[in-house]
């Protein structure tokens, strides 16, 4: 059987003062040097982060000559929620490199967003690549491998130049070797990183974009050019109504990415960061926990009060909440 982090309870749902669910996870906080601040339940058990990679691997994509407009740049790293700008987003990235949606091999789907969906289909449309919330860093992978005279064909290959550099990327970004690949839903080479180290990451682009000049080597300077375009554009990295983009309009200066399976990563501009990991993948959690976790960090969190807690309804009128636990993560601050 396989090994459990020992997550721990960072959430819960109340209804009318009962308890009524219960969310685990862990947490990691970094300090402006990258090293961990503090955490809960199990910060350096290897784990997926799921789309939250996407920042690292646009930078790989820029390292190796990739230049766009600063919408479709923060498109190469999005989880895009679907609508018009996305879809015409990357159908530019292909028109740009000479490439179609032919060239894609991410998975079919219908757009992430309710209402983006539901638009698509009143409009008769059906699932395909484009539509899907990765296609804008498929778009900007093939687009890469045309740059540099890669085949298209096999590009989500492991060993593929384009994969071999983002493995490369992702190290040198977060200080720490993957504990083991897998393969993501949209078919990229998946690893296998800590909760700090994806932090620390994180924590790192936010400052390069804060203060671009301070890049000691290439890879800083790639960072910088992929956590600004994300920040000065968060409607193309995740959409309207999407907490990812509310989080960096109302925090500027913040990195925000999240992914399936309950993952959140925020970096500061001052290089601290935090890392979320909710154990049973619910996509409620990670972001109240997200933000009580900001909080561990002096960071000023009002701005952020209507994605910071859920209501629970009962006939239409509010019961209770969903919030992260502060009790947990005050103890884990004194660790």
């Amino acid at each position: 059987m396989p090994v459990l982090p020992a997550h721990v309870p960072v959430a819960a749902l109340t209804r009318d003062e009962r308890v009524e669910g219960v969310h685990y996870g862990s947490v990691a906080v970094t300090g402006t040097d990258g090293a961990l601040l503090s955490g809960a339940g199990d910060p350096g058990a290897p784990f997926y982060p799921r789309s939250a990679l996407k920042p690292f691997q646009a930078v790989a994509m820029v390292l190796a000559g990739l230049q766009l407009p600063a919408p479709l740049m923060a498109l190469a790293a999005a989880s895009h929620s679907g609508g018009a700008e996305h879809r015409a987003g990357t159908q530019e990235i292909l028109r740009l490199h000479g490439l179609t949606a032919d060239a894609l091999a991410n998975t079919v789907d219908l757009p992430y967003g309710g209402p983006e969906r539901e638009a698509w289909l009143r409009e008769g449309g059906v699932a395909d690549r484009v539509c899907q919330n990765c296609s804008g860093k498929h778009a900007a992978m093939v687009g890469t491998c045309t740059l540099n005279g890669w085949p298209v064909e096999g590009y989500l290959n492991p060993a593929h130049p384009m994969q071999q550099l983002v493995m490369r990327t992702v190290a040198a970004l977060t200080g720490e070797e993957p504990a083991q690949w897998s393969t993501d839903g949209c078919g990229t080479p998946l690893p296998a990183l800590s909760l700090t180290a994806m932090a620390r990451g994180y924590g790192r682009m936010a400052r390069l974009a804060a203060a671009p000049e301070t890049a000691e080597d290439d890879v800083e300077r790639a960072a910088a050019v992929v956590a600004r375009a994300m920040m000065q554009h968060p409607e193309m990295v995740a959409g309207e109504g999407r907490d990812v983009t509310a989080l960096m309009r109302a925090l500027p200066g913040a990195l925000a990415k999240d992914g399936f399976e309950g993952v959140q990563l925020i970096g500061l501009p001052d290089g601290s960061a935090v890392a979320v990991k909710i154990s049973d993948g619910g996509d409620r959690a990670r972001m109240p926990v997200a933000v009580q976790a900001l909080q561990t960090l002096g960071v000023d969190t009002e701005p952020l009060s209507a994605i910071a807690s859920s209501p629970v309804l009962g006939g239409g009128v509010v019961r209770g909440s969903l919030d992260a636990l502060p009790s947990v993560l005050a103890s884990a601050q004194q660790r």
